[in-house]
């Protein structure tokens, strides 16, 4: 099984911009499909966006299109969300998750293998 471990997280104003990375250990990250996604309190786990194991696709929830970025390096066994022009209703707790579906699925039932999150505030 695979270890995931999420960094980058922290306190931001509205407007800025924050990477998150998600760093593997114990099995090579070319083997699943990456998820990411968050969770603010009160309210459920939202799909944030994906990508394929080669990182040929990616795919991202309306909220974020166009203003988050997912990439991956393999050879560094990390995934990273680039996350630019952030407003306050991004915050929330951010995770990574790591599947063996072969597309990229919106769904966190999908994803078998999961980080312990990071922390995102964005402040107006």
């Amino acid at each position: 099984q695979v270890q995931l471990v999420e960094s980058g997280g922290g306190p931001v104003q509205a407007g800025g911009s924050l990477r998150l990375s998600c760093a593997a250990s114990g099995r090579t990250l070319s083997t699943y499909t990456m998820g990411w996604f968050r969770q603010a309190p009160g309210k459920e786990r939202e799909f944030v966006g994906g990508i394929t194991r080669l990182g040929g696709s990616t795919d991202y929830g309306d909220s974020v299109r166009g203003r988050f970025t997912i990439s991956r390096d393999n050879t560094k066994n990390t995934v990273y969300l680039q996350m630019n022009n952030l407003k306050p209703e991004d915050t929330a707790v951010y995770y990574c998750a790591a599947g063996f579906v072969v597309v990229v699925l919106s769904t966190p039932s999908s994803y078998k293998f999961w980080g312990q999150g990071t922390q995102v505030t964005v402040s107006s």
